[in-house]
């Protein structure tokens, strides 16, 4: 079969695939903001550079965090899979695959968010504490807005993480656009098929890429 063939004979399929991508990258991103932006705030409102401190809830996020970032992947997929099945019960499809991709998500942002927020100048804390600012005043109205272009790029570099581990689930049975190359590329020795895919993935992470630098160089007040 041609090229065109065979793009119109696995169109089913590669639209399945996309769909189960989308589902992986949807949760997983959900709780990366829910969860990772959270946690990000908090390693940063504990960090021994803010605190001029050390302490016991900061090494223990910190612990944890990195403990989820610096497992292997695969690794992680396969042990959580008994997890995945009390907690959801089944192991496999793209909900259960969204699990892991979810921790690694919020790990992931969670990162980047407080390396931004020490990056921002420490004249925004004292300017804060002149105006009397609260914690929950500081985090919304300084340290947020302070950083909102820098958040904004974190949280683009986590979605083209995603991207990237999402293509692994499928060794788990989570499909996505990863399992389609393989399956139905390599593994059937239809390379074009496998070539299209990864054109996709690639063309996915430019746009993505693209939007987030419009988005933040259009919040930053630097400019």
């Amino acid at each position: 079969m041609t090229l065109s063939e065979q793009i119109v004979y696995y169109w089913p399929e590669l639209q399945l695939s996309l769909e189960q991508t989308a589902i992986m990258m949807g949760i997983s991103l959900f709780f990366a903001l829910v969860i990772g932006l959270p946690l990000g705030i908090g390693l940063f409102l504990s960090n021994p550079k803010f605190t001029q401190k050390k302490t016991v809830s900061y090494w223990v996020l910190n612990a944890i965090v990195s403990v989820i970032r610096s497992y292997p992947f695969l690794l992680l997929v396969v042990t959580l899979i008994p997890v995945v099945r009390f907690l959801i019960g089944r192991a496999f499809g793209p909900v259960p695959a969204s699990f892991p991709l979810s921790l690694v998500a919020v790990a992931i942002f969670a990162r980047l968010v407080e390396q931004v927020l020490l990056d921002i100048p420490q004249e925004i804390r004292l300017l804060a504490d002149s105006l009397g600012a609260n914690k929950w005043q500081y985090i919304c109205y300084f340290l947020l807005v302070e950083g909102r272009s820098g958040l904004i790029l974190a949280f683009t570099t986590t979605i083209v993480s995603m991207v990237s581990y999402s293509t692994v689930m499928g060794i788990v049975g989570g499909g996505g656009i990863g399992d389609f190359a393989i399956r139905y590329g390599y593994q059937s020795y239809q390379y074009g098929i496998m070539y299209l895919a990864i054109i996709l993935m690639v063309c996915f992470v430019f746009l993505i890429q693209m939007i987030g630098n419009q988005i933040a160089y259009q919040l930053d007040k630097r400019k």
